[in-house]
């Protein structure tokens, strides 16, 4: 497969002149790109739940890291330094793919967090609180299996697009890498609005990383300032990207450290203790009950002026009087 070939002698002694800076610095930005998405992976486990993660989020992100990822590998600077791994040694070479490395870790690192949002989707089977989870914001497994389908329906016209190119017209390659860069980039340039939305209408973080974006907000403009001094301003399309998505994520982190924090407080708040009930809160009746209650009264009235009014002997016919009278006499 000759789609890496090329004949460039000057960028392999570029590689071969070595910067001790540019390579510490790449290889404290792959290390520190794996270490960053760890807090995401581990929340998500820990929680048992994605709920918290705008779907349209993980289909974004996904799908701009495999563009961003096919693009470094299609720019022609970078299919020189592959070439030239065949004229240097080990060290020369893993050095001068660090900058193809650091996008294949942050595709492989957002890839495993679409796998969990799927793994993790059902929220009823989940370790959280349903009562936190309003009933329009989470998402139907239909909206999982759309972000799914789309994801690797993306992927696989990736493959299948410059498989095609790189064997019947190599011509084409810079451009569909430019494509595929402009591509990642109106992605990323997205890819945070529908979940600044969704942390705005949960009015908390939910499984989102605190730490991951803490990590990645100021590594993301270190990133492109790495590749900017590997790729040049030819390279636009590639750091372009990291400058969009630092901006983006900035914004999300301080809307979740502004929820987290107001959520802190509000448990660190000492209970509120009811008002007295007043007097008419308690005495107050219903007028049903006051009817029943006023009836029941002139009841017992009409009953006790019956009763007083009755004699206390009961009155006898004149000839019974009478007669007893006689008897006694007798």
């Amino acid at each position: 497969m000759e789609l890496f070939a090329t004949n460039s002698k000057d960028r392999c002694e570029e590689l071969r002149d070595l910067s001790v800076v540019n390579l510490i610095v790449s290889i404290f930005i792959v290390v520190g790109m794996l270490i960053s998405y760890l807090p995401q992976h581990a929340r998500i486990i820990k929680r048992g739940t994605s709920e918290g993660i705008s779907p349209y989020f993980v289909l974004l992100g996904t799908t701009s890291a495999t563009s961003a990822f096919a693009n470094i590998l299609l720019l022609p600077k970078s299919r020189q330094d592959v070439a030239c791994c065949k004229e240097l040694d080990s060290f020369h070479c893993i050095a001068g793919l660090l900058g193809i490395a650091q996008l294949g870790v942050q595709w492989i690192c957002f890839s495993f967090i679409f796998v969990l949002f799927l793994v993790f989707f059902r929220y009823d089977t989940a370790d959280v609180d349903l009562e936190d989870v309003p009933e329009e914001a989470a998402p139907r497994w239909q909206t999982a299996l759309l972000v799914a389908s789309l994801t690797l329906l993306h992927g696989l016209a990736v493959i299948v697009v410059t498989g095609i190119l790189s064997t019947v017209a190599k011509e084409y390659l810079p451009t569909w890498a430019n494509f595929l860069g402009v591509m990642a980039a109106f992605l990323a340039a997205v890819q945070y609005i529908p979940q600044i939305w969704t942390t705005y209408h949960l009015k908390h973080v939910g499984s989102l990383s605190i730490p991951m974006m803490c990590i990645q907000t100021p590594g993301g403009f270190v990133f492109a300032g790495s590749l900017f001094a590997r790729l040049g301003w030819a390279g636009w399309s590639s750091w372009g990207i990291f400058v969009l998505t630092a901006t983006m994520q900035g914004i999300l982190l301080c809307l979740a450290v502004y929820y987290e924090v107001r959520a802190h407080k509000a448990r660190e708040a000492p209970p509120k203790t009811p008002p007295p009930a007043s007097y008419a809160e308690v005495y107050s009746e219903s007028p049903a009950d006051v009817r029943t209650d006023l009836q029941a009264a002139l009841d017992r009235q009409d009953a006790e002026s019956v009763s007083e009014s009755s004699p206390l002997l009961r009155p006898t016919r004149t000839g019974e009087s009478e007669r007893n009278y006689q008897t006694n006499r007798d």
